[in-house]
């Protein structure tokens, strides 16, 4: 297919697209309020692409399919008709996500299941140029307390960050989740969020038509997705990510206002009031308390508040 673009081989590609990743996270944390009007032709970039085509290949969802029936690894030389054909179809504004394949799989730990997105082989490369480009806008505004899904983060910094707090004399952990998370989503919220950052309608359309999509359940009926984002998509835990800065940036607030100095801290602590640190992992939070009485008298109280807009609701366990 001869559509007069010079297709990089994965390692060019790899460094163009660290420089525009570093590029763009420079000029989000240079200045907060920008908005990125002309992402679209980046989400195109035959780089991008190319890169985004990598790693969909070499996930280990490779060998599923999506409705279309199209295996990543039973795609060869992508290149010389995969990419372009996706391409022209982005170009044209002709690209329409299809419906997630829905599998039921077991939640680990419990007996219960859990629902797994796939998308297709075409969905997934797109979802993941998306990530290419939006992810290092939105890590400008991410907070130290999010350790879920980011680069360089993982499970075990989270859990080193709580055992630091520990180390301070906070003496109880209150743990959380938000129920139902990927499937609750509002997305009225999240689109708010997003349009913060990003001013480019193409790259606003693509995004809403993936949360749009439907689902293709087992049944063989498809259901139309007005909330949530399907889980084992590429781009489902960016776009969390996005809406739960709302609910970091609260904690955020509220602990600078209340506990910010030491003087704040003691004062609290001698009327019997918690202080607290916030960790996140995804949608699983743990906060570290410096008093038992805020497992019962303060964390009820602040968390309707907290998740106000998430489309779900924060529970917790002592």
């Amino acid at each position: 297919m001869n559509t007069d673009v010079l297709w990089p081989d994965p390692e060019w590609a790899e460094s163009r697209v660290l420089r525009i990743q570093t590029k763009l996270h420079q000029w989000a944390i240079e200045d907060p309020d920008r908005r990125f009007d002309d992402l679209f032709n980046l989400v195109c970039d035959p780089a991008v692409l190319v890169v985004a085509w990598t790693r969909v290949r070499g996930n280990r969802g490779k060998r599923s399919a999506g409705v279309d029936g199209l295996r990543p690894d039973a795609v060869f030389s992508a290149a010389e008709g995969f990419l372009p054909r996706l391409r022209v179809d982005l170009k044209a504004r002709a690209f329409l996500p299809l419906p997630v394949r829905e599998r039921m799989i077991p939640k680990p730990g419990t007996s219960k299941r859990r629902r797994l997105g796939i998308p297709t082989a075409r969905d997934r490369t797109v979802q993941a140029a998306l990530k290419l480009v939006l992810e290092p806008i939105f890590e400008a505004d991410f907070q130290p307390c999010s350790y879920g899904f980011r680069p360089r983060r993982r499970a075990q910094d989270a859990i080193a960050e709580i055992h630091q707090f520990a180390s301070r004399s906070y003496e109880w952990v209150l743990e959380g989740d938000i129920e139902g998370c990927f499937d609750n989503i509002d997305h009225v919220a999240l689109m708010d969020r997003v349009r913060r950052r990003v001013g480019d309608n193409r790259v606003l359309a693509l995004v809403k038509a993936f949360l749009h999509a439907g689902v293709l359940g087992e049944d063989g009926v498809v259901r139309n997705t007005a909330t949530g984002t399907p889980q084992g998509g590429i781009l489902s835990p960016l776009l969390a990510n996005i809406v739960l800065t709302d609910l970091d940036e609260y904690f955020a607030r509220v602990w600078r206002r209340d506990s910010g100095s030491t003087y704040q801290r003691t004062k609290r602590r001698r009327a019997g009031l918690a202080n607290y640190r916030i960790v996140r992992y995804a949608d699983l939070c743990r906060a570290r308390h410096k008093s038992a009485y805020a497992a019962s008298g303060v964390m009820p109280r602040e968390r309707s508040e907290a998740s106000a807009g998430l489309g779900s609701r924060l529970r917790h366990a002592a």
